[in-house]
């Protein structure tokens, strides 16, 4: 291990000049046995079940990891306590809590293209998305750090001769929940604004790749963050995350993952009169004008749901093409996607790589196959790929589909692969009936030259993010929701950070006189004086 400093400081957790090779990744990456959790500040074996790492570029296993038990969760959740307590972290000024953020934020991008090798190992994405995932990581704890420095309580107007104030304080042990499809960038909007407000936070990363939550920690420690403020636990949802979410003393759980799983966890916080943020599933409509730069559309609806092969809950699966150029725009879609390179992540010709997982694979062919026996058609894909070499992996063709209704099972349900289904529609009205036809409303795509029309969509589809000529862009300082079924509460921001933190109000008297209400006055009690207003 390196021992150069981070911003001058910390230690450096990777020789950034090393070479990568995929069989030194147990060493080059620094986690001294892979058969390590992170318990409150200490490595240590989980009491698990073995989890296998398989890379899905070729179906082999090239890790296990001892997982977290429920055991682990009280050990992690006592140690965040203790350390909220000890070390001091909530009371600290809070450009100094934003200095070790600062330090992390280096660390990952010190360490981009190390984060991104382990990534594209574990979820097969490419190189380029896994190396923008860890950049953008790394920017999320810069953006926090810097947030965390110019945040301001607030001297409320009063209402009579005192001194109003509100003021936020830390909630204490959080458990972040995190999903296998975006690593080290989830973690960072969640880990960052959390430790921001004075918190502890356990991490509960998904099986099908915890990796990079664990090297996280290992840059979290080495950056300067005091010892039990983070523990990361890798273990089944239905153990680590149920135990997590129920455990007494976590005051808030923030999640990313599937609506079910999403609503389990909501009944939870809801017996436990408990905070929680929700990132849910997503069916978004990208919609298409006749009017629309057609070279700009078809590009960016290809983009928007076969990028990350389709694992993404903003995937723009559902694609509305005004009728007047639907056959137009259909055929130019197909031949886009025939055209995409479908490959390992770890070559950079890559435009879509493997699933993360055979199972996923299978599950995605499943509901493409019921839709092609209900009558759909299947225009490309709709299959693995024929080549040989790529015949262990998980992967699965760029995939387009029409003559379907929207009201049908492809339409509604989230498919999380690469594959999207193409719907005319004859105008506005007509539009925003079938694009709000859904039970999810995460986001939004709007193709055209008129920005009024623009401007009416995006009013009128329910959905928190909506991009206009674009799609997939994102900023931390603007905040991410979901509406109906994608989600509860806000992430990023500005407010992300007052998300981990409860308000309180404090009043000061300015008038030095006792309450007349209680007759310590010689003069008639005024019963409105003190009365709320």
């Amino acid at each position: 291990m390196s021992t150069d400093s981070i911003a001058g400081s910390a230690p450096r957790l990777i020789d950034a000049d090393a070479p990568i090779e995929n069989n030194k990744f147990k060493t080059e990456l620094c986690l001294d046995t892979l058969d390590e959790i992170y318990v409150g500040g200490t490595w240590t074996r989980g009491g698990g079940a073995v989890i296998d790492s398989v890379n899905p570029a070729t179906s082999e296993v090239f890790a296990t990891l001892h997982g977290a038990t429920t055991e682990d969760v009280d050990k992690a959740v006592a140690a965040g306590l203790k350390a909220v307590e000890q070390s001091g972290w909530a009371r600290k000024l809070p450009h100094e809590r934003a200095a070790v953020l600062h330090r992390i934020g280096t660390a990952i991008e010190l360490n981009a293209d190390r984060i991104a090798a382990l990534q594209t190992l574990d979820t097969g994405k490419t190189l380029a998305e896994t190396r923008a995932l860890a950049l953008s990581a790394a920017a999320t704890f810069r953006f926090t750090a810097s947030a965390l420095e110019t945040m301001e309580d607030a001297v409320t107007p009063p209402r009579g001769n005192y001194l109003s104030l509100s003021t936020y304080e830390p909630i204490g042990v959080v458990g972040a929940i995190t999903p296998w499809n975006s690593p080290i960038a989830s973690d960072a909007q969640k880990v960052a604004p959390a430790l921001a407000a004075g918190n502890a936070v356990v991490v509960k990363p998904p099986v099908w790749a915890p990796w990079v939550s664990l090297l996280l920690a290992r840059i979290c420690d080495e950056a300067g963050l005091p010892a039990g403020l983070l523990s990361v636990l890798p273990g089944p949802g239905r153990t680590v995350g149920d135990a997590l979410a129920r455990h007494p003393d976590v005051g808030k759980i923030s999640f990313t993952g599937g609506t079910s799983t999403g609503r389990q966890l909501g009944h939870i916080a809801a017996e436990k009169i408990m905070p929680i943020t929700l990132e849910l599933g997503g069916k978004s409509p990208t919609i298409i004008f006749a009017d629309a730069d057609l070279d700009q559309a078809v590009a960016g609806v290809l983009f928007g749901i076969f990028s990350s092969s389709g694992q993404s809950c903003i995937a723009g699966s559902r694609v509305f093409i005004q009728r007047s150029i639907y056959a137009a725009v259909v055929e130019r879609l197909v031949k886009g996607a025939e055209s995409l390179r479908v490959g390992p992540g770890t070559d950079p010709r890559t435009q879509v790589g493997p699933l993360v997982a055979l199972a996923h694979r299978d599950g995605v062919a499943r509901m493409v196959d019921d839709s092609r026996e209900s009558g759909a058609r299947i225009l490309c894909g709709g299959a693995a790929p024929a080549d040989q070499e790529l015949q262990a992996g998980a992967y699965y063709l760029p995939t387009i589909i029409a003559g379907v209704a929207n009201s049908e099972p492809i339409c509604q349900e989230e498919i999380f692969g690469p594959v999207a289904v193409v719907l005319p529609f004859d105008d506005e009205a007509d539009l925003i009936v079938q694009a709000n036809d859904s039970v999810f409303g995460l986001a939004c795509g709007i193709w055209t030259a008129d920005y009024r029309v623009a401007w009416r969509i995006a009013r009128a589809v329910s959905a928190g993010t909506v991009w206009v000529n674009t799609y997939k862009q994102f900023s931390i300082a603007t905040p991410f929701s979901g509406f109906k079924q994608s989600g509860l509460g806000t992430e990023k921001g500005r407010d992300g950070i007052r998300s981990y933190m409860r308000q309180k109000s404090i009043y000061v008297d300015l008038s030095g006189a006792p309450l007349p209400w209680a007759g310590a006055l010689s003069e008639p009690a005024d019963s409105n004086l003190h009365s709320e207003r």
